[in-house]
């Protein structure tokens, strides 16, 4: 038995999820909807057979999942009616950028007894599942804390430039793109963190989001996350986080490059893919068919996505 998904945003994010349910034998993608014309028919050249709906209340309506690869500000409408038509949700992170709304959205989706998760891509990967095991066992020796950096020469960056609201401080930039996963894969490992302090830099242009975010985050026990982030200058993209130990540490470079050191460099652990993305994808839509089914699972639950947006929100604010 297949699946039947609706997907709700065609964007980057809402087309490439496309593109890998059709490949997975766990997935039949029974309707699509964006309301921009433009986005449907690149769906289309993807998926010429898949009907593109005449909404996204009808997209939703032979759906057993709804996929929602929209911005955060129309997420929580569409979360909510598909919850209340009784259909599974998979949403893309952040969950929101209006705490509120987000708190209201956990409930709902809690009280609703629907299957429930959300898109932070590194949670059902190789390199989250080993530095989770290696942390557990005691291979990294007293964890030390958590090193994130992440460096554009733009942003967005170029593959993004279609969805043009993440260059605005309302929905988008890189904290809540990027850095989120690292503050989820952080979580993941250290336990809940809270914000000391926080230094985002932001543009004369009040509009547009933060081009620089400086940061220290703390578990309950003191161990600390750093998070040194920039845009601008002639550089290739960095996306690093690093698990520190006393007897030895991980590095997860582009979200799935996972090396180890002893204090010497860092070695990668395993070949890289051919295609890492697809990896990713696939354990990914394999973990959502164990939450579709009512089973454990690695994906972030909407109760971790919230906290990791309570954190991104105040860093954005700026914090002591």
């Amino acid at each position: 038995m297949r699946v039947a998904t609706a997907i709700i945003g065609l964007g980057i994010m809402g087309r490439r999820m496309l593109e890998h349910m059709l490949r997975h034998p766990g997935y039949e993608v029974v309707a699509i909807w964006d309301p921009d014309p433009r986005a449907c028919e690149a769906a289309l050249a993807l998926a010429p057979d898949v009907p593109v709906a005449a909404s996204a209340e009808a997209a939703m309506e032979r759906a057993e999942l709804v996929y929602l690869a929209c911005p955060p500000v129309p997420r929580k409408a569409h979360a909510l009616t598909a919850l209340g038509a009784g259909k599974g949700v998979f949403l893309e992170k952040p969950l929101g950028v209006d705490l509120a709304e987000s708190e209201a959205l956990v409930a709902a989706c809690r009280a609703s007894g629907r299957p429930a998760a959300v898109n932070f891509t590194q949670a059902a990967g190789a390199a989250l599942t080993g530095v989770s095991q290696a942390a557990r066992s005691g291979a990294l020796g007293d964890l030390l804390g958590v090193d994130i950096v992440v460096t554009y020469a733009d942003w967005p960056r170029s593959w993004q430039k279609a969805a043009d609201w993440l260059r605005f401080r309302e929905e988008g930039g890189m904290t809540r793109e990027v850095i989120s996963h690292f503050l989820f894969f952080s979580e993941r490992i250290l336990g809940p963190l809270s914000l000391v302090w926080a230094r985002p830099s932001y543009p004369a242009d009040a509009r547009l989001c933060e081009t620089h975010m400086l940061a220290r985050l703390e578990t309950a026990e003191g161990l600390p996350v750093t998070v040194m982030a920039s845009v601008g200058g002639a550089q290739p993209d960095r996306q690093e986080l690093t698990v520190k130990g006393t007897r030895s540490s991980r590095r997860v470079t582009d979200f799935y490059v996972d090396a180890s050191s002893d204090g010497g460099p860092f070695a990668e652990l395993s070949e890289r893919p051919a295609d890492p993305r697809a990896v990713s994808l696939r354990a990914q839509l394999d973990d959502l068919l164990l939450c579709m089914a009512g089973k454990p699972n690695r994906l972030a639950t909407p109760e971790e996505a919230l906290r990791v947006q309570t954190l991104i929100e105040g860093m954005l604010r700026g914090a002591g």
